[in-house]
């Protein structure tokens, strides 16, 4: 009977799809479920959700707890084989704002902020003390246990859990297995396409898809014509009267059905025609992993790439307000139902308990795995699961110029997690000079006097450095 534990349980939706996913799972099913957070009111409302889908989907099954705070956070974790990682540290306030507000005073615009970037950096700095204390108490009460971590920056934090500790941990995200079909439908493919198979790896959020193919038919020729026109579309027509055009003519075109995704993706699309590879994650989130298209000096580039500045703090206080709506609704639902996500936790956690291999994507140490990365770098590369844990597929060299954008990325991440390790000023600094959008936008003088700026406002969310 494998006990599971949630850290950051109060992200309800989250801790729905992936112990729900468990529930649906005949080996995970009589799970012991620990439900950790330091919000007892979240808590609260997680563990009454979780256990009305237990009811419902689980005939009651599983044993669900719950722990709130430091002092209970050993309890949750003793005797664990599995820990689930959703933690946010710092929250939207005063954390989030701090991150978007202070590099705003130079001039430093950011759209989410949470992977790379200042506000990723900074991000990195005040969550990874917090899961060096979880790895700290894992070594302790649940060493052989395998931490499943979803929190962002996703191969910062991972990596100062491979680097940093002696716990077995794989970093998850949602990007790679929508991929592929998210491409075919925004490009108006996916329902000609009858035998889809793709091939992805690289770092997460700027992993490429190296391959994609109906069958044995290459689809990149075509879906690279159709990325162009996009493109020239946008620049040149304009989203607004090509639809505009298909009413008017009474007929379904292709601009009136995926005007707006494709709109709203036109950082990825670009840089797949001038790099040869589509990457994994939104425009959004790209546009400020690189240095050419959030510039102060070309402020028309936001307006032609469609790019959503200051997104993630939006997205915040949207979640927030709409929260307490949702959370009655889930609360009083006595039929909640549950349908099997796309989440790679319950399936990692049944291979591992049961030996029934699967493959998945995950994030890990490199270790030769990506030949043209540095063996140290955080991959996102295919894994088999079985009995024996996370193991890393071989995947060779990367197209070098998709390598060198990746390299571009993982030398700010490496910096930030010895930052972290050692607590040294100047490897903040040094991480934040390796940044490629911040070192686009600003001089040395001026990063070393914003990051003085962001530790001091983030005060006794970060540990002293010296």
């Amino acid at each position: 009977m494998p006990k599971i534990t949630f850290m950051g349980a109060g992200s309800t939706v989250f801790a729905i799809n992936v112990l729900g996913d468990s529930m649906l799972s005949p080996a995970l099913q009589s799970s012991r479920i620990a439900l950790y957070d330091i919000d007892a009111t979240r808590l609260a409302e997680s563990e009454r959700i979780i256990g009305t889908l237990n009811r419902n989907i689980n005939k009651g099954r599983a044993k669900i707890t719950a722990h709130c705070g430091v002092r209970n956070r050993k309890a949750a974790l003793d005797g664990a084989d599995f820990v689930i990682n959703a933690i946010q540290v710092g929250g939207y306030k005063p954390s989030t704002v701090i991150d978007f507000e202070a590099p705003k005073k130079y001039g430093l615009r950011q759209t989410i902020g949470d992977t790379l970037g200042i506000g990723g950096i900074f991000r990195a700095l005040r969550t990874i003390p917090v899961m060096l204390d979880f790895a700290r108490d894992m070594e302790e009460v649940c060493p052989d246990a395998w931490f499943l971590t979803y929190s962002n920056p996703m191969a910062m934090l991972t990596g100062a859990m491979l680097h940093g500790t002696g716990v077995k941990t794989v970093g998850l995200c949602h990007s790679v297995q929508g991929c592929a079909r998210g491409l075919l439908w925004e490009l108006g493919l996916d329902k000609s396409v009858k035998d889809l198979k793709w091939h992805i790896a690289g770092i997460n959020h700027q992993a490429w898809l190296l391959e994609v193919k109906d069958g044995r038919r290459d689809l990149y020729p075509e879906i690279k014509r159709r990325a162009a026109a996009t493109l020239k579309a946008a620049a040149h027509k304009g989203f607004a009267e090509l639809w505009e055009r298909g009413t008017k003519h009474g007929r379904t075109s292709f601009w009136a059905d995926h005007r707006n995704a494709a709109k709203q993706d036109l950082v990825r699309l670009d840089l797949m025609l001038r790099f040869g590879h589509y990457v994994t994650e939104s425009s959004e989130h790209n546009a400020e992993y690189m240095p050419y298209f959030i510039k102060a000096t070309h402020p028309e580039l936001i307006d032609h790439y469609n790019i959503p500045l200051d997104e993630y703090p939006r997205r915040c206080v949207h979640q927030i307000k709409g929260w307490k709506k949702l959370c009655r609704k889930l609360l009083g639902d006595k039929n909640l139902p549950h349908t099997k996500s796309h989440e790679f936790g319950a399936p990692i956690m049944e291979a591992i308990a049961t030996g029934t291999p699967i493959r998945v994507h995950g994030n890990i140490v490199n270790h030769g795995l990506i030949t043209n990365l540095p063996a140290k770098a955080i991959v996102e590369v295919p894994c088999l699961v079985d009995r024996n844990g996370v193991q890393g597929c071989y995947v060779g060299d990367l197209p070098e110029q998709c390598a060198a954008l990746n390299r571009t990325n993982i030398n700010p991440q490496l910096v930030t997690i010895e930052a972290a390790l050692t607590r040294k000023k100047d490897l903040v600094y040094n991480a934040a000079m390796l940044d490629p959008h911040t070192s686009s936008e600003l001089s040395l003088d001026q990063i070393v006097s914003l990051c003085d700026d962001l530790i001091k406002a983030h005060g006794n969310m970060l540990p002293t450095y010296r």
